[in-house]
């Protein structure tokens, strides 16, 4: 009998554990104090998240932060690692309790609540990724990602988000995200959000990819029409 329930309390921690996993793409719709329609998406990978407000209708990029988290019941605690109103904040930590379940998440004592989009599949990409190298002449030309400047990607099972920037001059470049595919060793990118031209929202973007060794071979167009053959690797 104490083996029975000994079993029983393992499937019910488990089913606990399954249904408070933060692991892939959450939104909420709001308004701003406009009145105009937001839209707000996070995305957690294992150790890394990202959190991006746009114009729901338009696409007009708002805002966007993120760095590392940690969740110990249900005690969450981030690292600033970017963010685009307060250079400040890129460094911090903050802890806060958070309200988990299997299809709604929110911050304990916050009205904002968010419904899950995926978790995490399909998403043979997805996870935190690093941009390592770069092919260019048929060369391999590897970049350091240790370095304070970095060009990061973070994938649900449905949905991406680039980000570039700097931890050391706590500097913010640029990002863009949307929902993505891979079907048949191609990854097609729906741009949503992007904060250097509002024009590319609604563009869709092919690319071919390949996974090697590990690391994430992605070769195809910019979103200006030029040649790019990039290597992420994943994040730690």
């Amino acid at each position: 009998m104490r083996k029975i329930f000994l079993l029983i309390g393992g499937v019910l921690m488990s089913a606990v554990l399954s249904a408070q996993s933060l692991i892939g793409a959450w939104e909420a719709y709001h308004t701003s104090e406009k009145g105009d329609p937001l839209r707000s998406v996070v995305i957690f990978s294992h150790g890394y998240q990202v959190l991006s407000t746009f114009n729901a209708e338009s696409g007009k990029f708002i805002h966007s932060n993120g760095g590392s988290w940690n969740l110990v019941g249900n005690s969450m605690t981030e690292k600033v690692e970017f963010h685009t109103d307060d250079a400040d904040k890129v460094g911090m930590e903050s802890t806060f309790q958070v309200m988990i379940t299997d299809s709604v998440m929110g911050i304990v004592g916050d009205d904002l609540k968010f419904k899950r989009i995926d978790d995490g599949a399909p998403g043979e990409l997805q996870g935190a990724w690093l941009m390592s190298g770069r092919k260019r002449d048929g060369e391999i030309r590897s970049r350091d990602t240790n370095r304070p400047r970095k060009t990061m990607k973070i994938l649900s099972g449905t949905r991406f988000q680039w980000i570039a920037y700097n931890t050391e001059t706590r500097a913010f470049m640029g990002t863009g995200g949307g929902t993505y595919t891979t079907v048949d060793g191609k990854y097609t990118e729906n741009i949503e959000f992007f904060s250097r031209d509002d024009t590319r929202v609604g563009a869709s973007l092919e690319f071919d990819y390949s996974l090697e060794d590990g690391n994430w071979h992605h070769s195809g167009l910019s979103s200006k029409g030029n040649p790019i053959y990039e290597i992420w690797s994943p994040r730690e």
